[in-house]
């Protein structure tokens, strides 16, 4: 079964292979268009593959909104055929979150198409704008935001064309499903309108948008479409891809980190039947069979065959905190507010610890490449196709314009976990045996042992409470290793190190403020008369570490939503009152009483062994806000936790799909509580130990909360707010928090896993 791709014309293709490229489309006689002239331009942003400014010669993209202010052409986000149907582009990926459907639902309000008469292409290095990482739940934000606008200024330039013709005022004229219409009665499709006109024009700053009073699309939960493949068994993702005459690699993967190929017989894999190629370069060693099985086969004789050295020790895990700790750091602080008055009565004080975890993606990492002629093509899940163009081209050396990269869906996470490195697998195949579509599908066990873990981390927070109870004095430390190794480089890439020639990974480097990696979220919403944060950035990495869902926020959260609960204990507070005592932000302050109110917070009766918690936090202080209440239940026999029910609000700017925004945020209610009461990375000597998901347990069907409801704030109007990762740091910290008013145990080493549970509150 083939994997569905979007076609030049938006619409499905069986055979991902077979897509017809743009200048194909054009040299065979399709009618145009606003005239696509991406190529130049996406090349130029290799210098920045992050998505760094390119700005017109007029100097002017600065005051352009989203991703306009690097792409700002409007012919790269909008185009109309001569039928009348257009497609939106997209550099954003589909990573599950529904942004295809999302923004569909944007460039359909915003032009005055009808729904099925749009389609859809989404990141590609040969087709759409270079957005950089689908990453930090900027997809809205910055590309929902510049497809607004691009199609809201289409829509005018269409306008503006029927009236030049009608010689009419373009005041008198509106568009609607596609046409544009006079008060006479006359009208124009848009494909008419565009035919040999050149529109390749710069976005303006500003745009007539279309009354949210009259939205059609946008505000309404319009059915995602992305699910319907996934639900019924259909080609949905890159592990579903078969193209003609495909065939399919295994690596073999070290030991451990850092393990050297010593020797190795090959002689008997490649006897095996089906085995086409063994491939050695280095200590980068695979096979290449016609089946998936056969490969699989062989590449099980190659381990018995392979001799290693063994890689450098890994810190006990018993003392891995006290590791951090000890190791070197680059200390910043990045908040520092002073103000007079308040004198301290009481203090009080906690640390908290988060393990490695995994990005335990439910299907391991996979990737197709094929080489026909001297170009390489990557299907790839991985979050940036762009980087990861680059980072294939360096590990081939290919020039960057022989590498085309296609962000095809994948069964995966959000984060960096080995999407990439088996992009980078396959393409390293596919050089190996040219004209052959190569598909390299990871084991589970090396998706477990080898893909880049979300870093542990220390959280220490301080305060000192004045007479009336408020804050009087804050200080807050984290400490933490890099949160994203994401690949720029071939370095960054499992196989870079490995091979012959190796190349080196990328320093490790701090995001900056205010988005922030190992500190996002570790400066609080809250108003405090003085508080000051400290990040201690950690170089040295004992186990490879990059960016999980949320990076640093799930534990700033975590820790700063508990201590806020055990400051409230000590006030003698309510912990939704003594909220609401230090925010001042009015759509914090509704979105607080908001969730408090749907729970039934004020009416609350306590049972035995029930507890009930909350949390708030606006994602990096820039993004969504959110608030939940949950009720739990602890077993003091297993030490087993129930989540009884969740209640949340979240407010993300204007709702283009409310249901949209309630799947994010119930999926991140259910992956948060699996990586706080399950989910720790386990290792000893050399090796990873959490090898299945034995080893590496994660939430069941069973452990998920009974109910949870979700209430999206109306703010027709307002700026697209990032939504994506906005509940998982709230719903660590809100978990904690009613397991310490269920049982009187306050817990703060993640995660509260039965065995701990257990063991902290007795029989």
């Amino acid at each position: 079964m083939s994997a569905p791709v979007e076609d030049i014309d938006g619409a499905k293709t069986a055979d991902a292979g077979l897509a017809v490229t743009r200048r194909q489309f054009i040299a065979g006689g399709g009618a145009l268009v606003l005239s696509f002239s991406l190529a130049a331009r996406a090349l130029a942003q290799d210098k920045s593959e992050s998505g760094g400014d390119t700005k017109p010669a007029d100097g002017k993209a600065s005051a352009l909104p989203g991703s306009l202010k690097k792409t700002p052409e409007l012919d790269a986000w909008i185009r109309i055929d001569a039928n009348g149907a257009a497609t939106v582009f997209t550099g954003k990926a589909e990573l599950g979150q529904g942004i295809r459907t999302a923004l569909l639902q944007v460039a359909a309000e915003q032009l005055c198409v009808d729904w099925n008469r749009i389609g859809i292409v989404t990141a590609d290095t040969e087709r759409t704008a270079n957005e950089g990482y689908t990453a930090g739940s900027h997809s809205m934000q910055d590309s929902g935001t510049a497809i607004l606008h691009a199609a809201a200024q289409v829509r005018e330039l269409l306008v503006g064309l029927a009236a030049t013709q009608w010689n009419l005022p373009a005041a008198q004229l509106v568009a609607q499903h596609g046409e544009v219409r006079a008060p006479d009665g006359k009208r124009i499709g848009y494909g008419a309108l565009v035919s040999g006109q050149n529109l390749h024009v710069s976005a303006a700053p500003t745009s007539r948008l279309i009354d949210p009073k009259t939205h059609a699309y946008m505000g309404k939960p319009v059915p995602r479409v992305d699910i319907p493949a996934k639900v019924s068994g259909g080609a949905a993702y890159v592990q579903d891809m078969r193209l003609p005459g495909m065939v399919h690699g295994r690596v073999l993967r070290p030991p451990s980190r850092g393990a050297q190929l010593v020797s190795l017989d090959s002689a008997p894999a490649s006897r095996l039947p089906g085995v086409l190629k063994v491939v050695r370069d280095g200590s980068f060693v695979a096979v290449i069979a016609a089946k998936e099985f056969q490969a699989i086969v062989a590449v099980d004789a190659l381990r018995r065959a392979a001799k290693w050295t063994d890689g450098p020790a890994l810190p006990a895990q018993q003392n891995i905190y006290a590791t951090l700790r000890a190791l070197p750091s680059e200390d910043e602080t990045i908040s520092d507010i002073r103000n007079d008055g308040g004198t301290g009565v009481r203090t009080v004080n906690a640390t908290y610890h988060r393990p490695y975890q995994m990005h335990s993606s439910i299907g391991p990492s996979c990737a197709v490449a094929w080489l026909q002629g001297d170009k390489m093509t990557v299907w790839s899940h991985g979050q940036g196709a762009f980087p990861l163009r680059k980072a294939i081209s360096d590990l081939l050396q290919f020039p960057p314009e022989r590498v085309h990269v296609i962000h095809t869906e994948g069964s995966g996470c959000y984060g960096h976990n080995a999407a990439d490195d088996a992009g980078g697998d396959a393409a390293l195949l596919a050089r190996a045996l040219p004209g052959r579509p190569v598909r390299v599908q990871w084991m589970r066990v090396d998706e477990h042992t080898s893909e880049p873990y979300g870093p542990a981390m220390i959280s220490q927070a301080r305060a000192t409470l004045a007479a009336d109870g408020s804050v009087a004095e804050w200080q807050y430390e984290v400490w933490s290793n890099t949160h994203s190794t994401r690949p720029g480089s071939a370095g960054d890439l499992a196989a870079g190190p490995t091979l012959a020639t190796p190349f080196t990974p990328s320093k490790p480097q701090k995001i900056p403020q205010p988005e922030g990696g190992g500190d996002r979220n570790s400066v609080p919403l809250y108003k405090f008369r003085n508080s000051k944060v400290v990040h201690h950035f950690i170089p040295a990495m004992p186990l490879r570490v990059s960016a999980m869902r949320g990076l640093g926020a799930y534990m700033n959260i975590f820790s700063l939503e508990s201590f806020m609960d055990e400051m409230a204990t000590a006030a003698g507070a309510d912990p939704v009152e003594f909220r609401l005592r230090h925010m001042e932000d009015k759509r914090a302050r509704e979105v607080i009483q908001a969730a408090a109110a749907r729970f039934g917070w004020s009416a609350y009766q306590q049972a035995r062994g029930r507890g009930r918690g909350f949390a708030f936090a606006r994602y990096k202080n820039l993004g969504a806000y959110l608030a939940l209440a949950m009720e739990v239940e602890v077993d003091h026999e297993s030490g087993r936790i129930r989540v009884l029910r969740v209640n949340a609000a979240v407010d993300s700017g204007e709702a283009v799909n409310p249901d949209g925004i309630r799947n994010q945020v119930e999926g991140g209610v259910v992956q948060s509580l699996s990586w706080t009461m399950f989910e720790a990375v386990r290792f000893a000597g050399t090796r990873i130990l959490s090898r299945d998901w034995s080893s590496y347990p994660i939430l069941r069907f069973g452990d998920a909360p009974g109910r949870i409801d979700i209430q999206v704030m109306e703010r027709p109007g307002q700026p697209f707010l990032g939504t994506g990762e906005a509940s998982q740091g709230p719903t660590a910290a809100c978990l904690a928090n009613a397991v310490a008013d269920a049982t009187g145990v306050r817990m703060r080493e993640l995660p509260l896993s039965p065995a701990r549970m257990k063991a902290a509150i007795g029989v």
